[in-house]
């Protein structure tokens, strides 16, 4: 069975041109620190935000430094998915549509150049759900990516908000999955510095879009929806006992659906992205092997180095659950079961 991670990041080329050659599409203005700057240095590119310079990592837009990686760390596929700060919901609805397109054409050519390594995930301008929609059904008709990437908030709104319920119908009936990866926490307070925003910020807001979902009643309606939750899912694995118990006793909990929180989780997907092993094996205690893919958050710092040796390190692992997770439950959201 082969290796498939459905966690990992690029910023394809013609995004990365784009940045270079005409900056104000993105919202960088002059010197400001607004927007995305992408600068070239002595050959290398480099983010540049309050006159910082940061060297982008040659593995979000080169696919062969990308499929060397892979290598590397052992993975035979992977599915590509745009890294978070390239999402442009900020940009207007005109703005947002023209990054999108630009990302999902980047992604496509660069599955077209290893088609047996490489496999796309969407990425649409949510700050117009109709635009997402168009967007979304050219990528499938013209490129057959099974996958979408979505914030698990969008500018501070749920995804289980009104607005985006015809989009995430569409992504049901259109066989698709959702990769729900943050990019900001809703939840503002108290995460400046110590790089909270990253520690508690993004599982935060994983759970808190979980909540929203379920006890909204929005995962009652989307009944075939598969989601996708990176790191672990969050707070969600440990707390979910405490979900179930304010929805059994709490009116407010339980006034828009009568679905247990606990099933609810089951429904989900989520990569073993935890550092930690025993966390792992609660996730999959809780889950199952057939909700658990691998997810590397390559190239970023916070994720895996060596996916494989992480996963064979979670207590009591057995030969079935590492086939499961290696591959086996990828391969069907992908539709190649």
């Amino acid at each position: 069975m082969s290796s498939v991670d459905l966690h990992t990041h690029v910023i394809p080329p013609t995004v990365i041109d784009a940045l270079l050659s005409a900056p104000e599409r993105f919202g960088v203005t002059g010197e400001t620190t607004e927007g995305i700057k992408v600068v070239e240095r002595g050959g290398k590119l480099y983010f540049e935000r309050s006159n910082r310079l940061h060297e982008i990592n040659r593995e979000l837009y080169d696919v062969e430094a990308k499929i060397a990686a892979m290598d590397r760390m052992r993975i035979d596929i992977s599915a590509l998915s745009v890294a978070p700060p390239t999402y442009f919901y900020d940009l207007s609805a005109e703005a947002g549509l023209a990054a999108s397109r630009l990302s999902n054409d980047g992604i496509a050519q660069m599955v077209a150049r290893y088609p047996s390594r490489l496999r796309g995930m969407a990425t649409l301008p949510m700050q117009d759900p109709d635009a997402a929609t168009v967007e979304l059904e050219r990528v499938v008709r013209e490129y057959r990516f099974k996958a979408v990437e979505i914030g698990s908030s969008v500018e501070g709104e749920q995804l289980a908000h009104m607005k985006f319920r015809p989009l995430l119908k569409t992504i049901e009936q259109l066989g698709c999955f959702v990769f729900a990866h943050p990019y900001t926490c809703a939840a503002k307070g108290g995460m400046d510095g110590y790089e909270l925003f990253n520690t508690i910020g993004n599982p935060l807001d994983e759970t808190i879009m979980f909540a929203h979902l379920v006890f909204t009643g929005a995962l009652d309606d989307l009944g075939q929806l598969r989601i996708l939750i990176p790191h672990g899912g969050g707070y969600l694995p440990y707390q979910i006992g405490r979900f179930e118990r304010a929805h059994r006793y709490r009116p407010a909990a339980n006034v828009h659906t009568r679905s247990s929180p606990r099933e609810m989780l089951r429904r989900c997907y989520f990569d073993a992205l935890t550092h930690d092993a025993k966390s792992a094996r609660l996730l999959i205690d809780r889950v199952g092997a057939d909700h658990v893919v691998l997810g590397t958050d390559n190239p970023f710092d916070m994720g895996y180095y060596d996916p494989l040796a992480e996963l064979d390190a979670i207590p009591g692992l057995t030969a079935e659950e590492r086939t499961q997770i290696c591959g086996r439950t990828a391969r069907f959201l992908l539709g190649e079961d």
